[in-house]
């Protein structure tokens, strides 16, 4: 009677190690074989094209061909997804000034205003202030450009005055652009680029979580921003590093959403119209 149950318990114990064995190679095969899913998020940066061909008064058509174009990032090429013509594709743009620049740039409100009347009919425009914590909008979007001009201001120049970071109020106007329809989109930014909320050395300006969240939501929202240096008391009167640094963020957000970057050196520029 021993020796019967004895085998039987030994073979039931050697075809249970064996069923194991058998369950985890197949597990471990499994394993090798799945993939991790790949999240893949497509961004959309507006381009802007110039000719050499100076475009005629009243012509708004681009000389520009889909299939003559290349875009590459990192020498790899990348999809186009659109091309739209500036007649098919009303702009909306908004217009963000930081209360705390020298006073140089009051001078300067005349032919911003000017530009502002010249734009396109149908363009959509917001005026903007940066101050403290908040931003004032001074004039929604709206398609009466004298309006918009009309809505400028002076600014106070007042260190008391200075937004914690100028890429919290470029976020906060990004949100304003879901109320617009679908065309090309844009902010001009007149600033000194500099976010002293993780203090004053060139790697946070540099790397400031407030500037890289204000370049992912433009990104998201296909909204190009232009940026014009002028500083403030801080970065007029500091040494040039502090300078460097905020106009190296301000050139990192332009390049980033598909604008252009604008300045005169540390110094405030002497006209904007150039520009």
């Amino acid at each position: 009677m021993f020796e019967p149950t004895y085998m039987n318990r030994r073979r039931s114990t050697i075809s249970l190690l064996f069923l194991m064995l058998i369950l985890l190679c197949v597990s471990f095969a499994a394993a090798q074989n799945t993939e991790p899913q790949q999240r893949v998020r497509t961004v959309t940066i507006p381009i802007s094209i110039f000719t050499k061909q100076e475009l005629k008064e009243g012509q708004l058509d681009e000389f520009v061909q889909a299939d003559r174009l290349i875009v590459r990032e990192n020498n790899d090429e990348q999809q186009i997804l659109s091309i739209k013509s500036v007649g098919d594709s009303p702009l909306s743009i908004a217009f963000l000034i930081q209360e705390d620049m020298t006073s140089n740039f009051n001078l300067q409100i005349k032919d911003i205003q000017e530009f502002i009347r010249g734009l396109p009919k149908g363009t959509r425009v917001m005026v903007a202030y940066l101050r403290g914590g908040t931003s004032e909008v001074r004039q929604k979007f709206t398609d009466d450009l004298d309006k918009a001009a009309a809505s400028f201001r002076i600014i106070s120049s007042s260190q008391f005055a200075a937004p914690r970071s100028p890429y919290d109020g470029v976020s906060d106007t990004l949100a304003r652009f879901d109320a617009m329809p679908a065309g090309r989109r844009a902010i001009l930014l007149f600033s000194d680029g500099l976010d002293t909320t993780n203090g004053l050395n060139l790697a946070s300006i540099m790397q400031s979580s407030d500037l890289d969240q204000a370049i992912l939501k433009a990104q998201r929202k296909s909204v190009a921003v232009y940026s014009f240096y002028h500083p403030t008391a801080l970065t007029e009167n500091s040494n040039s590093m502090l300078g460097l640094g905020a106009q190296g963020a301000l050139q990192k957000l332009s390049d980033e959403t598909g604008g252009r970057s604008f300045g005169h050196g540390f110094t405030a520029p002497i006209s904007f119209i150039p520009f």
